[in-house]
Parts: structure tokens; sequence; C-alpha cells
């Protein structure tokens, strides 16, 4: 019986296809049954086979990885890892394709047409597999499903208004309150789900940090504040934590909170990343104490959890991702069996939680 994951190479280089399916095959469970040259011939090739995962180039002739993204994923979801070129345009296609359903993506190291694809194979190699074991198709269904039932951020606001002129603000330590966001794999998504429904009025600054490398983040940044009533910006050097404001950690530093300011570092990585959720949350706990309310969204690895269970030492409440929503149930169930998270959530309820700790 064969078992290979079996995978469908998309690229409109003939010499990108030969390469990244060469890469692929050094994996003795990983079969590439056929490759296509753009997405118009990409899904005349998922009716003849049902490829378990595709990779999938973004900028293509005819039909881009986008287009074709958008018309796979309402036919016949199967999990995409993308192969994205670091520049302007190519980082902004990126993110969008994360949106709409893309598992995760790999940087080419050199452009359209990398020579050095190479370097990159460890990376490759891991996310397909990851993306293989993830069950796209079963999560899609399962958010479409729960559309109807979904808090909207008007009704939330409304919440919140009341809430305010009969009470106090829950959280009273002497600094602004702080929402910290952390993510991994499938994060831009998740993020995505809880700064569009996060209702506006609540009194709070925000930190973002998202696993990305560099050139992404700035183009996630630009998305989120387009979507979000709060002010979303790629962190740079001397940045103020500020009510109304959601500073995202720029891909490769970490983001460190000293007397207020930001304060970006490119010190040795922690859990293998940089930026490290860690990182963030054990430079702003002392100085925020019970004003901090801590997010660990969707992701591989461990990185979070210490800083969960540092937030509530410190007298602040921590909310997780539950397993059903999560792309990859890494960093949440790491932080829930530390005993680290007071509230675990679908991400679509996790704004809901957030509006009801600082109401």
């Amino acid at each position: 019986m064969d078992d290979k994951t079996e995978i469908l190479v998309v690229d409109d280089s003939a010499f990108m296809r030969k390469v990244i399916t060469e890469l692929l095959e050094t994996n003795n469970k990983f079969k590439v049954v056929d490759t296509a040259r753009n997405g118009v011939d990409a899904l005349k090739k998922i009716e003849k086979y049902t490829p378990d995962v595709i990779t999938l180039d973004v900028e293509m002739p005819k039909m881009n990885g986008l287009d074709f993204l958008k018309r796979l994923m309402a036919k016949k979801p199967i999990p995409v890892v993308m192969l994205s070129s670091v520049t302007a345009e190519g980082s902004e296609e990126t993110i969008k394709a994360l949106e709409r359903g893309a598992f995760d993506f790999i940087t080419k190291p050199s452009g359209s047409i990398s020579l050095d694809i190479d370097k990159v194979k460890d990376e490759l190699l891991k996310k397909v597999k990851l993306a293989a074991q993830s069950g796209v198709q079963e999560k899609i269904n399962r958010q479409v499903r729960r559309k109807s039932s979904r808090t909207t951020k008007r009704s939330l606001s409304k919440e919140v208004e009341s809430a305010q002129k009969s009470s106090s603000l829950k959280f009273n330590g002497s600094k602004t309150n702080l929402l910290v966001i952390g993510a991994s794999t499938g994060g831009p998504k998740a993020i995505k789900e809880v700064m569009s429904s996060l209702p506006g009025n609540l009194q709070i600054a925000i930190l973002i940090v998202q696993h990305m490398p560099a050139g992404f983040t700035k183009s996630l940044a630009k998305r989120l504040n387009k979507l979000s009533d709060y002010r979303v910006k790629e962190a740079e050097e001397g940045d103020k934590v500020k009510v109304g404001t959601a500073l995202l950690a720029p891909g490769d530093y970490h983001m460190l909170i000293k007397n207020g300011k930001v304060k970006l570092s490119q010190g040795v990585k922690v859990h293998n990343v940089r930026p490290a959720i860690d990182k963030t949350i054990g430079s702003v706990v002392k100085d925020y104490k019970n004003s901090i309310v801590g997010v660990l969204l969707t992701g591989m690895g461990k990185d979070g959890a210490k800083g969960m269970k540092l937030i509530k030492e410190f007298g602040g409440k921590t909310i997780a991702q539950d397993e059903k929503t999560s792309v990859v149930y890494g960093m949440p169930k790491v932080a829930y069996k530390m005993g680290a998270v007071d509230k675990v959530s679908p991400v679509y309820d996790i704004p809901k939680e957030i509006a009801k700790l600082f109401k």
C-alpha cells in the first residue's frame, strides 16, 4: 500500500518545478504526482489528481497564485504552501494568500528563479509535512458552519460602552492596559480574525508577535491596519506603547519594551525563532503586572507558553486558541498543559473574551 504524501508543484519556471520536485522527493515519504506551470494548468491537474499538498508560486501568468488559491478553497480545499519572493509586491501577495487559506509560505532565497533554492530545503520539507497533517478541509467546513453564530464587532462595542459607564476597568495596574498577541503557523489569518473583530473603544495598547522572516511584517501590519479599528504598524526603535496603537514585531527582530518604548534586538534566537513571543512578554510583565492580557494563537513549537505563565504569575489574564480552529495546535497546547491558560476559545470568540476582560 502506498502511503506517501502526494504533492502537486505549481510554478511558472520549468527549472523551479524540476528543482522543487527533486528537493521534495529527497524525503521518501513524499511523491510529486505532477507539476503545473500556472493556476489554469493547476486547476486541470487537481481534477485528475487529488494531491495531499500543493506548493504554489505567487507570481505566474494567466492565473496567479492568489486567483488560483481563491478558486481552490471554494472548490476543493487542499493544504497549500506558498513559495514567495522577498519583494514589496511579493510580501503583500503572500499576506493575502495566507488570509485566503494558504497553510504557510517559504521564502525563495534569491527571487522568482532561485538557483540556491536548496538553502530552504529543510524548511520546505518540514512545512509540507505539517501541511499534509493540517486537515484544511475540516477546518474550512467548521469555519463556514460557525459564521452565523459569530458575535459582531458592533454588538461587542455596545457591550463595552455599557460596561464602561457602569464600572471601572477590571485591570487597574499603574500602567496602560496591555494586550499581547503571539502567533506562528496560521497566525496571519488568526490575527486578522482577532484584530478585525476587536472593538475599537477598548482603552488598550497592543503588542503583536508573529513568527515571520524579515521583509513580510511591514505588509502584514499594513493589511491589519486597513482591517482594524486600531492603528497597526510595524514596530520601530523608540515607538511608544500607547492606547489605540498595535505594534507588530518586525521580522528577524525581538521586540522588547523598556520604559514604555520599543527596543529592537537581533540577539540570539529563542526556541529557534526571532522575533520570539517569550522575549516580548518577558520585557513587559514586571512593569505592567496585572494590566496585561496575553493571547496565544495557532502555531508550532512552544514559544509563548512560558510568557503566558509569567503573565498569570504577575496577576494578568491569558487566553489560548482552541485545537479545532488552530492550523497547528502546538504553542497553545503547550501553554495549556503548563497550566498557563485561563480561557481556551475558538479564534472567532477571542475578541469577545478580550472585550470582557478589558471592559
